[in-house]
């Protein structure tokens, strides 16, 4: 799952510490695809439960078909 993107330089990296902020471009509540390998599987909401980010699954895409 990805939850966002952000660009950092490597010094910046460098100087994160425990508690460091890395703002993303999800929230909670927005849609997310779930990728596995690099292809979609299922899509969800963006869940925060006890201060930690999850999915919340609404669906399951079907199988691709590997004989086309």
């Amino acid at each position: 799952m990805e939850i966002g993107r952000t660009r950092r330089k490597i010094q910046e990296i460098l100087s994160f510490s425990k508690g460091s902020l890395v703002v993303l471009d999800k929230l909670a509540g927005d849609q997310v695809d779930l990728l596995v390998n690099g292809q979609c599987v299922a899509k969800g909401d963006v869940v925060v439960i006890d201060d930690n980010f999850g999915i919340r699954i609404t669906e399951i895409l079907q199988k691709p078909d590997i004989n086309s």
